[in-house]
């Protein structure tokens, strides 16, 4: 489906006000908002906001009144990219990535691992999660560190998409892992990257809708628990996400921007969990809290 980039060129306080007032909108429908400096010339900055072209327009006109009610009357600029078959282009030009003491790649890179280091096998395909983006690799450097510090036997990864988290925590702390999406496309994808790296004794990949599935209830309470999703559904999936995290256990979220931290944070102390540790990696925030 051809994408377009939606765009207003301002200042950074103009910019950092709209992305506040658009996010609040936009996220809901699962458009991500972005507010960022030109390199170029950092006294511009830009607030984009990227979606389907066919959607284009309408996004368009939602921007124009959210600008216009907040007292802002800009011009919106836009970007059509081309249709790309980013699975290969992507495939092309990944290289392996580092996180803590895992290394992710790809296929087509024979790359062995150093004696400290887990390597996970991950090619690019239709669901998210190579390593490359800040959020995965900022719940890897999170888990390298968690693992020297206590013994997991039950996890969750919940949102799991190409299954790298699950099968990451497989291997580094060989415990049992349920892995669960919404999207039967990347449960799929999962459970061939389960096989690529061997660990399909120790991972089960389900497809559910938050928590609704039996597995849920027959696995009992887990204590280390992955969510690597959006803020909003991550603010409402608080008290089940508590509900399912035994007592001593850790949970840790990502796919978050660094203005989010403060009522994500909120959201989980009022479900009984204790704040730990924030850690941010290229520009994006995770979050690590324990369950009394």
């Amino acid at each position: 489906m051809p994408q377009t980039r939606l765009f207003i060129k301002t200042d950074e306080q103009t910019a950092r006000a709209l992305s506040e007032v658009f996010d609040v909108i936009f996220e809901e429908q699962g458009l991500p908002v972005s507010a960022f400096e030109d390199p170029d010339n950092p006294e511009n900055w830009f607030v984009a906001i990227y979606c389907e072209t066919d959607d284009s327009e309408t996004i368009t006109e939602q921007m124009n009144n959210l600008a216009n009610d907040a007292g802002y009357h800009l011009k919106i600029d836009r970007d059509d990219i081309p249709e790309t078959d980013w699975v290969a282009a992507t495939l092309r030009d990944l290289s392996s990535v580092r996180a803590g003491n895992f290394i992710v790649h790809g296929s087509h890179e024979k790359h062995i691992p150093k004696p400290h280091e887990i390597a996970v096998l991950i090619d690019a395909g239709l669901a998210f999660g190579t390593g490359h983006h800040g959020t995965t690799a900022g719940c890897l450097d999170m888990l390298a560190r968690l693992k020297k510090s206590g013994r997991y036997h039950s996890i969750l990864d919940l949102g799991t998409g190409s299954g790298i988290l699950a099968i990451a925590a497989a291997k580094a702390l060989k415990a049992r892992v349920l892995a669960s999406d919404i999207d039967p496309v990347a449960t799929q994808t999962a459970k061939v990257n389960v096989r690529s790296n061997g660990v399909q004794a120790y991972v089960e990949c389900i497809t559910s809708t938050g928590f609704n599935n039996r597995r849920f209830t027959e696995s009992g309470q887990f204590d280390l628990v992955f969510a690597n999703i959006l803020a909003k559904p991550l603010q409402g999936l608080a008290p089940d996400l508590a509900n399912h995290t035994k007592s001593g256990g850790t949970v840790i979220l990502s796919g978050l921007l660094p203005h989010q931290r403060a009522p994500l944070t909120a959201s989980y102390r009022l479900q009984g969990l204790h704040f730990e540790r924030a850690h941010i990696r290229e520009n994006w925030l995770t979050l690590v809290f324990k369950k009394p």
